[in-house]
């Protein structure tokens, strides 16, 4: 799946880094990609990203990118109008239990527990390993041709 098919993918579920490449202009490509996806979900109400997601994107954004964090505050109030998966204890539980069963970090769990949760197929990540397919979601790294 190349970044190109992003119209045919439906729902997407976003992983941090996608967000943060669209602070970054140390990397244009990636910057305009990652703007242009997350402005065609917006607009589509086909983007979905939990909590965690919010977080880690303020967390990198301020400490590793150098945002002011009103900026990043900003970003977050945008990037929240998608859909957000709230997990709750049940899904810490999955999580755990899908950190021992595909050997995620429990973090990259955490974020698979919510994909689940979203309904998507699809996650959007360049921190995963691009066209791995686990329990019917496919991850995309959208930066690759």
């Amino acid at each position: 799946m190349s970044s190109m098919s992003a119209s045919i993918w439906g729902r997407v579920f976003f992983d941090s880094n996608v967000l943060i490449y669209s602070d970054d202009a140390a990397s244009p490509a990636k910057q305009h990609m990652a703007r242009d996806l997350i402005a065609h979900h917006l607009r589509r109400g086909t983007g979905y990203l939990s909590l965690q997601v919010l977080q880690e994107y303020f967390v990198n954004a301020t400490r590793k990118h150098g945002v002011q964090a009103h900026v990043a505050r900003e970003k977050v109030e945008i990037f929240g109008a998608m859909n957000v998966v709230i997990p709750d204890t049940r899904d810490i539980l999955a999580a755990i239990d899908l950190h021992r069963l595909h050997r995620f970090s429990f973090w990259d769990a955490m974020i698979f527990r919510a994909v689940q949760q979203s309904g998507c197929s699809v996650l959007l990540s360049e921190d995963l390993q691009h066209g791995q397919i686990a329990d019917g979601i496919a991850i995309v790294n959208p930066f690759l041709d």
